[in-house]
């Protein structure tokens, strides 16, 4: 076995992490649904969404047949909602062209919607025992360091240079799990020991053939992408209210917070005393002027200006894609962070009261 393997193999068996919830499992449902949440997501953010989700949704089938909203609700503040939207798609399929059995080949698992590569490996390592190499983002910060690799990971050249090492090093054999063991080390390794900053390099079972560290290059690995400032934008929500209950609409299935509900919204700051949502126009006051809040996504920062309007006509809320909820209702919805902390926030004005 390569000595790398046999080092991380050792080093998980005595160091890494036993007790995460979807561990000592090989249902590839409850792995598949971890490896999507954890994507660009930390561990102790994931927990307890994967708690609540596998709770609501135990299994395909559950979930195939479950209401999207209720999938997104449930998603809700884990961000990066088209992992959640793809999740659900994907179930549909396997209940529709897999009689409900996640498929084991790795060719048909990394056709399937919202899985890549690492994210296909990674699941039929740990449900199927198979011998698959993974390459996340603490395996390529990891494999960076060690082999002393230059150049930005996301490069094709690069890429294609740290799997076909991360393919070289697997265990010869599956004997007594060592696959699972291995791929386990290696996201052990990347989230608790060779972190992006501050690496933990003399406890690291690896420490000893490192280039990086040997070359004093820890800090300079990997290499980062250069980067522009983030352009940003801008947009006003109207929290549209009525009888202690606010308005939120649905969005339409692409775009930011795609599905979700949100306040309607406006591209500028217009005084105006009507306004109209779904073909249905309110009169509307306004009450209050709420600070900007700041939401950064991944190719833009955002800043929101709130406002708070109150509807003195009358309404109804039966109209398409539109609901009155009470701030306890709307907080259950499916609503993006910035909307959350925006209904906190409203929830001591008189208004609510």
């Amino acid at each position: 076995m390569c000595k790398i393997a046999t080092r991380l193999i050792c080093w998980q068996k005595l160091h890494g992490r036993h007790h995460l919830p979807w561990q000592g499992t090989h249902d590839p449902y409850a792995i598949w649904l971890s490896e999507i949440m954890l994507q660009q997501t930390q561990v102790s953010t994931v927990t307890p969404y994967y708690q609540r989700f596998m709770q609501r949704f135990p299994n395909i089938k559950s979930l195939a047949s479950g209401p999207l909203d209720d999938v997104l609700a449930l998603w809700s503040g884990l961000g990066y909602y088209a992992r959640a939207r793809y999740l659900y798609q994907t179930a549909q399929l396997i209940m529709r062209n897999y009689d409900g059995k996640f498929p084991r080949q790795l060719d048909l698992i990394q056709q399937l919607p919202g899985i890549g590569r690492s994210t296909a490996a990674a699941i039929a390592v740990f449900a199927f025992g198979q011998q698959c190499a993974i390459l996340d983002g603490n395996v390529k910060r990891i494999f960076t360091r060690y082999f002393g690799i230059e150049g930005y990971p996301g490069n094709r050249k690069i890429q294609n240079r740290l799997w076909n090492k991360a393919s070289a090093i697997l265990p010869d054999n599956n004997v007594n799990g060592n696959i699972e063991i291995y791929t386990q080390a290696l996201m052990d390794l990347g989230a608790t020991v060779c972190t992006r900053s501050k690496p933990k390099c003399v406890i690291c079972p690896l420490q000893k053939d490192c280039i990086a560290l040997r070359e004093q290059r820890i800090d300079r690995l990997p290499t980062t992408k250069s980067r522009r400032p983030l352009p940003e934008k801008e947009t006003v929500l109207l929290l549209l209210t009525k009888q202690k209950k606010i308005l939120l609409e649905k969005r339409p299935p692409k775009g930011i917070w795609g599905g979700l509900w949100c306040p309607p919204e406006m591209t500028t700051c217009k005084n105006v005393t009507t306004y109209c949502v779904q073909n249905y126009c309110f009169s509307i006051i306004v009450l209050d002027d709420i600070p900007p809040l700041h939401h950064s996504f991944t190719h833009f920062k955002l800043r929101i200006y709130p406002k708070l309007l109150e509807v003195v006509s009358p309404i109804d809320s039966q109209q398409n894609n539109i609901m009155w909820l009470t701030l306890d209702e709307a907080l259950a919805a499916a609503i993006p962070a910035p909307v959350r902390t925006l209904l906190k926030q409203i929830g001591t004005n008189p208004i609510f009261t």
